[in-house]
């Protein structure tokens, strides 16, 4: 053997030795790091939490990425063919490296096509980006090859696969084959067709150039080559591939946005809820769960058919109020604003508006923030009436500030009561305009609402529904005059009367009777009230500011027999791989006894039979039993309504952001006429509903040996608390004129009027 012979075997074998050395180097992260199996199996990419209803409808995302995965199972055979024909065609045959693909895209230089399988692909994805530097890239490759062999290795081409397809990007910052499905043509991927998948797949040799939304043209083309292609993989037919290449894209585009889809409001309070959650909680490796990167699986109560008639409830009487409300002269003219509290207002709106915040921190000077604020700029505003709820338009930034100031504004929740289980939350006219949830993150003056917790206390202490009460102004510990908050034309009257027909002075009578410390420490503890609650007389006729959520809560231990159950909207939260983190306990407690629990039922019935909320059965048609409250406070700047059949309790309130902005005539603005229609068009619908489980025809359940007279008179004043006094000066006082105003009655018709009285008129 020659010298030059033994040079090259030896070069050869030195050339060999030392490529071996450099994979062994690599393997062990010697030349930079090395993922471990366990991170590729799994990989740690943010993944978006999905939010799911009771029947497993997806109402949404959280995400820092917008991605989610899909099982093998869930995936169209149609896309992994395409695939396949696409980005490497014998993916089946090779394990990891395709040594002819690398030959052809060398000798070639790569004009018909890489020599990167499909595993080479997903090794790439899973730890790096591709390197700009020629010799970086050159490593890279290498760690490519060698996670590709450890991956075929350790997973099925199945699995594979569908790792692959779960973490390639789609553009539009949408990851994975379901988001892409979903956003691209509304649909889950399984249920993709050739055609489609071969958009989605084409999509892939560059996610801009061929993204079906900004190219349709290239992305057209694009699609017509891996249906080509699939038809020389002979995964098509000549026939099938025509028809495919002859259809139009088929673009059913839809982006994920927070706006959309069935409940916002309640997303929005959900995410919240889960972020305490998340800080409260830990993974097994010590870190706090994360809602946008952890890929957690979020089980609502909600019930996607409660849910759509509650939305179109709110948006069917939102809309025909606001006609009524914007008809006022002081609304179509303007007025509103010229008064000293309206230009406060208004002033306070411009200055924390994003227009101005952005404009002082640019530096622009107020004079030229002011010309601005003034001078008329295209802009898109709300709409009730327009197909998509906008309205493109010419308006100056203040005026666009009045414009939308004034649409009425509402919140809207229903519940199981003996479960807990929230079934429907509706925040708002519309989250994408108005994102301040009126359900949970709003508290307002309740009215009359609060009288059945105050009743309830009066009958749980002795107090009988048939026993006649005093309507008379009543004097309270540190106040020199009577204080008349209305109803005493009617004389006294029997209790249950009373409360059917909200007669203020009454309400006044019973707090008296009982006390207001005790009554607020019944509320508070008891029920389940966390708004402020000050100790004065007005707190029995809601001069509070309380949420509907909380309302709501307290009202459960009515048709649950006197037990309160707390409101409940996750059901159960799954890690990414299924394994449940975390599982709802329905939490109850026995406040009043159940007779006493009927004996507001009853009471209640009154109010739909004959009292401020009979129109639920003279307008709306309804003959099954129902009970429920009316409020309304002071100009009518609020109006709520809060009812319950023998299976769901829900309530409403209606009002604007500014409390100024009210109706004038109580007969728009008081709760009867403002917040009870949602409840009943919601209930009108949910009883069309043959397939719901929902009728008119169950009865409350009452207890045995039940005696609805039964109890005493309480006791009288000897039983206030020894500190049962008025503040000076706190709302509520009725000096400042500050409280709800009343829901007197007089003679009841067969619909009858709330008949407001002005509260400082309590002489």
């Amino acid at each position: 053997m020659s010298k030059a012979t033994k040079f090259l075997w030896r070069l050869f074998f030195l050339g060999l030795l030392s490529f071996i050395l450099l994979i062994v180097a690599i393997n062990y992260g010697l030349l930079g790091e090395m993922p471990p199996m366990e991170e590729l199996e799994n990989p740690a990419s943010a993944m978006s939490s999905e939010v799911y209803a009771a029947d497993g409808t997806l109402l949404g995302n959280y995400y820092i990425e917008n991605r989610s995965n899909s099982e093998a199972n869930e995936i169209s055979p149609n896309v992994i063919n395409a695939l396949i024909a696409t980005e490497d065609e014998r993916f089946y045959e090779h394990s990891g490296i395709d040594g002819r693909a690398i030959m052809r895209a060398i000798l070639l230089a790569g004009k018909r096509g890489g020599g990167s399988t499909i595993t080479q692909q997903l090794a790439l994805n899973l730890f790096a980006e591709r390197s700009p530097n020629k010799w970086q890239r050159i490593l890279q490759k290498l760690k490519e090859w060698i996670l590709a062999v450890k991956l075929e290795t350790n997973l099925t081409k199945s699995e594979i696969v569908t790792l692959y397809l779960n973490t390639v990007p789609f553009g539009d910052n949408v990851y994975g084959i379901k988001n892409a499905s979903l956003t691209f043509f509304s649909k889950l991927p399984i249920d993709l067709t050739v055609d489609e998948a071969a958009v989605l797949i084409g999509m892939l040799k560059g996610n801009t150039i061929y993204n079906p939304r900004k190219n349709p043209d290239k992305a057209l083309n694009r699609r017509n080559t891996v249906i080509e292609q699939m038809l020389g993989a002979s995964l098509i037919t000549p026939a099938q591939a025509g028809e495919y290449k002859s259809k139009p894209l088929g673009l059913k585009y839809r982006k994920a946005d927070h706006n959309d889809g069935y409940a916002p409001y309640f997303r929005q309070v959900l995410a919240e809820e889960v972020k305490r959650w998340c800080k409260a909680n830990k993974k097994p490796n010590g870190d706090n769960w994360n809602i946008y990167k952890d890929g957690l699986q979020i089980y609502t109560t909600i019930d996607t058919r409660m849910q759509k008639f509650a939305e179109e409830a709110v948006a069917e009487h939102m809309r025909d109020l606001q006609v009524q409300f914007a008809a006022q002269s002081k609304i179509r003219n303007g007025t509103a604003w010229t008064t000293e509290l309206g230009k406060a207002q208004l002033k306070k709106a411009k200055i924390q508006s994003e227009r101005y915040l952005n404009m002082k921190e640019a530096g622009v000077s107020e004079a030229e923030i002011e010309k601005a604020f003034n001078t008329p700029v295209p802009m898109t505003v709300f709409s009730h009436t327009s197909p998509n709820n906008y309205v493109d338009t010419i308006m100056s930034p203040l005026d666009s500030i009045k414009y939308m100031r004034v649409f009425l504004q509402a919140g809207f929740m229903v519940m199981d009561p003996f479960n807990g289980e929230i079934k429907a939350w509706v925040g708002g006219i519309n989250h994408r305009y108005f994102q301040l949830d009126h359900v949970y993150n709003t508290e307002r003056q309740v009215g009359s609402t609060i009288k059945p917790l105050l009743y309830c206390f009066a009958v749980d202490h002795g107090f009988s529904p048939c026993q006649t009460i005093s309507t008379a102004p009543q004097m309270f510990k540190g106040q020199k005059k009577a204080y008349n908050a209305g109803g005493s034309a009617g004389g006294a009257m029997e209790m249950s009367r009373a409360l059917a027909l909200s007669i203020n002075n009454a309400s006044l009578y019973l707090l008296n009777q009982v006390g207001i410390e005790s009554f607020i420490d019944f509320a508070r503890e008891k029920c389940g009230i966390t708004g402020k609650m000050d100790p004065v007389p007005s707190v029995a006729l809601g001069v509070s500011d309380i949420s509907l959520f909380q309302m709501i809560g307290a009202y459960t231990m009515f048709p649950n027999r006197g037990i309160r159950t707390e409101p409940l909207f996750i059901s159960k939260i799954e890690d990414k791989n299924g394994n449940v983190i975390y599982n709802a306990t329905v939490k109850q407690s026995e406040i009043i006894s159940e007779s006493t629990a009927h004996k507001m039922v009853t009471m209640m019935q009154g109010a739909t039979q004959f009292g401020t909320a009979a129109r639920l059965r003279y307008r709306y048609g309804f003959t099954g039993e129902m009970a429920g409250k009316t409020g309304t406070t002071n100009n009518q700047a609020d109006a709520w309504y809060i009812g319950y059949t023998p299976q769901l309790l829900a309530g409403s309130w209606v009002g604007c952001e500014d409390r100024f902005l009210t109706f004038s005539s109580t007969a728009q603005g008081q709760g009867a006429a403002a917040a009870l229609p949602i409840w009943g068009l919601f209930f009108k619908k949910l009883y069309s509903d043959a397939t719901s489980g929902y009728t008119d025809k169950e009865k409350f359940v009452v207890p045995p040996n039940f005696n609805r007279c039964g109890g005493g008179f309480y006791g009288g004043a000897a039983n206030r608390d020894s500190d049962d006094t008025l503040h000076s000066g706190q709302p509520g006082d009725p000096g400042n004129g500050n409280a709800p105003q009343s829901e007197s009655h007089q003679k009841p018709r067969s619909e009858p009027q709330e008949v407001i009285v002005p509260i400082d008129d309590w002489q």
